[in-house]
């Protein structure tokens, strides 16, 4: 499928989907319980189940420990884009 972004979806991308952030925005996403922190795209948008503030790919949710459990407390954090991405 294509993201909001116009990206196709790739679930072994770093990635995420979250309901407000700009277009593509990098965000920092640390797991609360283990202390692991990822960087990921937010390219796309989605429907988040209650209580949840971010989606991740199947890879970050890996690399962060919590693709088993599906879900888990997460601090998000925007960084800013890289000089390619900025518009003048």
């Amino acid at each position: 499928r294509v993201t909001s972004s116009g990206d196709v979806y790739d679930m072994y991308l770093m990635t995420a989907a979250h309901k407000s952030l700009p277009l593509p925005t990098y965000v920092r996403v640390t797991h609360l319980g283990n202390g692991r922190s990822v960087v990921v795209r937010v390219n796309d948008r989605a429907p988040f189940g209650k209580d949840r503030i971010i989606d991740l790919s199947f890879t970050a949710a890996t690399k962060l420990g919590m693709a088993a459990e599906g879900i888990a407390r997460v601090e998000v954090v925007a960084l800013d884009p890289p000089a390619r991405e900025r518009i003048p």
